[in-house]
């Protein structure tokens, strides 16, 4: 069982750990919470330096227990020091908590500074001069992420495969909704028939897991425990889902750009050219795991309130996903 850390205890055991962190520490300052996803806990904090200036850091933890199949922290924390060897814009991982630490599952890394809130990069005026080059600048970093060699340990998952995950985990949970049933067979009629070379996946690529700067743009790629080897044209997808815009239904690239402008930094930077109808068959497939994820979501706040609100609030956006897949299905799309 996850052990459930105030500030003050988180506070106290960053500092004993800070002089393995940065050399001359004498301390640990500024420790606050910030705002993170339903699983995990995110710390930001500043070790101080002797006759130098505060060192500013993140601690990422679990913040409730693991589901069975959630990969080691310990992992993510890899897959993150190999995309930034690869030249990927990420932080610079430092330590990896061990039991001693005291701190549970989790690791430490670099604090860089950029915005994270997917509707303010998509929205605020403020952001125009980034939302001008970031699909480019996506591009080139999915290429440099899809060019890493996969630390060992990592899952491969192909298309085949992910449609038979979210489909017995919706059979199991007895739900019975008609756009979801229409998205499994719309992808199973689609899945590809030739073997795609797989590559590092980061798995959650998309607006809201990526730190801007209002002027330059793409500053990191964020929150890769979902890292796994497959298809490149999943990242592509994912980030293309419009439940990713945030009500800027017109810029299929997060809400922010266009999808040409993201492929032609991707080519750009070294990636092979993709198939639109394999990009088009992972966002309906993203739009589809996005639906049955929010049930999940929504199930386990109803058994466990104390896992946290926000997991019940995600449950509500099980509509919203049905909206996506009804627009995709009318589309339509040709076959891999």
């Amino acid at each position: 069982m996850t052990e459930r850390l105030d500030e003050a205890t988180v506070a106290a055991r960053l500092a004993a750990l800070a002089p393995r962190l940065v050399a001359d520490a004498t301390g640990v300052q500024s420790l606050r919470r910030l705002t993170g996803g339903a699983s995990m806990a995110t710390f930001a904090f500043d070790v101080a330096v002797r006759g130098g200036a505060p060192v500013p850091l993140i601690l990422r933890t679990r913040a409730v227990a693991p589901d069975d199949d959630s990969p080691p922290l310990a992992r993510e924390a890899q897959v993150i020091a190999a995309a930034v060897a690869g030249g990927v814009p990420a932080p610079e991982v430092l330590h990896v908590c061990c039991p001693d630490d005291g701190l549970g599952e989790g690791y430490v890394m670099r604090r860089l500074t950029g915005e994270t809130l997917g509707k303010r990069i998509a929205t605020d005026p403020a952001f125009a001069p980034a939302r001008a080059i970031l699909a480019g600048q996506c591009g080139a970093a999915l290429a440099r992420i899809h060019a890493t060699p996969p630390p060992p340990g990592l899952d491969t998952i192909d298309a085949a495969e992910t449609l038979a995950r979210y489909e017995r985990i919706w059979r199991q949970s007895g739900a019975v909704r008609p756009a979801i049933e229409a998205a499994f067979r719309w992808l199973e009629a689609r899945l590809p028939h030739t073997q795609v070379a797989p590559r590092l996946v980061h798995g959650d690529f998309r607006n809201g897991n990526l730190m801007v700067d209002p002027d330059r743009g793409l500053v990191a790629v964020l929150d890769w425990e979902l890292a796994h080897v497959g298809d490149p044209a999943e990242d592509i997808g994912w980030i293309c889902c419009n439940s990713w815009r945030f009500a800027q239904a017109g810029a299929r690239v997060g809400g922010f750009g266009d999808l040409d402008d993201l492929l032609a930094g991707y080519v750009a930077a070294g990636g092979d050219p993709i198939d639109p109808a394999r990009i088009d068959l992972w966002q309906m497939m993203a739009s589809l795991k996005w639906g049955v994820m929010t049930m999940q979501m929504h199930r386990s706040f109803a058994e466990d309130p104390a896992a946290g609100p926000e997991r019940g609030v995600i449950g509500r956006r099980l509509s919203e996903a049905e909206a996506d897949i009804v627009a995709l299905l009318h589309r339509g799309s040709p076959r891999c």
